[in-house]
């Protein structure tokens, strides 16, 4: 018992500096956040309450319903995007031979990258006159496919996805290979016996053991896309025409662009509500797909 209580106050006091850290840097910050979210404040000055009218402002603006369609796009590709490409690519290259594991590295390699140069770089590729992208267009034939990639407002937001693909799926497939290595080799053995192979293995047995690890990056992916925001700001600045605009962009344009302090911080908490529902309704649609899962096994 009393080495029971000596475990647990170690690990109480191993966990207290970070919790601190946490409730400081990122709980209180997003409580004052709601709170001057309900007053009329330009950052200096005295603030006045309005009570929730920055909220009634912010559910009348076509602006924010844009940015919120925008960052559903963003959610999708990237759970439909990153996640199954993340898992192909750690199936193939989850073994240690040297081609692998520089083909890892080098598909990990954007995430090391600041995002003001991964936008820098895309840039480049979708410009106009000098990318290299309408320039392989010219060359294989297709001129009358080149476009105006990050200026045209009907397909600007759907150039973003590549560049938003290619900066993350690096970080899923070191999660998924993690994951594929801690399943135990008699498993894929049993497997073999039983005739399980290929597509048939992968659906049945690799998939479900790896199950927790995929709700994970998908809950990963949600956060992160609502959350966006630096590649867009570089790239187009959630121009033209707010056609790009993110929650994220549309926050920091309200309040830094035009000193809406207040509005600002109304914007932030419904971001912090809408990822709280877009994760807890996708935690809810994979618990389900796991017990489905479970109940047909027990069958």
């Amino acid at each position: 018992m009393t080495n029971t209580l000596n475990v647990r106050r170690f690990v109480i006091l191993g966990l207290l500096p970070a919790l601190v850290i946490y409730t400081l840097f990122v709980f209180v910050p997003v409580i004052w956040s709601a709170y001057y979210g309900f007053f009329d404040w330009k950052g200096i000055g005295e603030a006045k309450f309005i009570g929730l009218k920055n909220y009634v402002e912010v559910i009348h603006d076509p602006v924010f319903w844009r940015a919120l369609k925008n960052n559903v796009i963003f959610v999708l590709a990237s759970v439909l995007g990153q996640v199954p490409l993340a898992l192909v690519l750690a199936i193939v290259l989850y073994k240690s031979n040297p081609l692998q594991r520089f083909l890892r590295s080098a598909i990990f390699m954007p995430m090391v990258m600041s995002s003001v140069i991964i936008g820098m770089i895309w840039q480049y590729i979708y410009h106009p006159q000098i990318g290299i992208l309408n320039f392989l267009l010219d060359a294989i034939g297709l001129g009358s496919w080149k476009l105006q990639w990050l200026s045209d407002a009907h397909i600007a937001i759907f150039s973003l996805i590549p560049p938003l693909l290619w900066s993350f799926v690096g970080l899923y497939l070191i999660i998924f290979i993690s994951a594929l290595q801690n399943i135990p080799g008699e498993i894929h053995d049993a497997a073999l016996i039983d005739g399980a192979s290929g597509a048939r293995k992968m659906v049945s047995i690799t998939l479900p053991m790896i199950w927790s690890t995929v709700q994970v990056a998908i809950i990963l992916c949600i956060s992160g896309s609502l959350k966006s925001f630096d590649l867009v700001y570089v790239m187009t600045k959630g121009g033209p025409a707010h056609s790009t605009e993110l929650l994220a962009t549309y926050m920091y344009n309200s309040t830094f662009s035009s000193y809406r302090y207040g509005y600002g911080s109304a914007i932030s908490t419904s971001i912090i509500i809408i990822s709280l529902l877009f994760i807890g309704t996708s935690q809810w649609l994979t618990s389900r797909k796991s017990k489905q899962e479970a109940k047909g096994g027990h069958a």
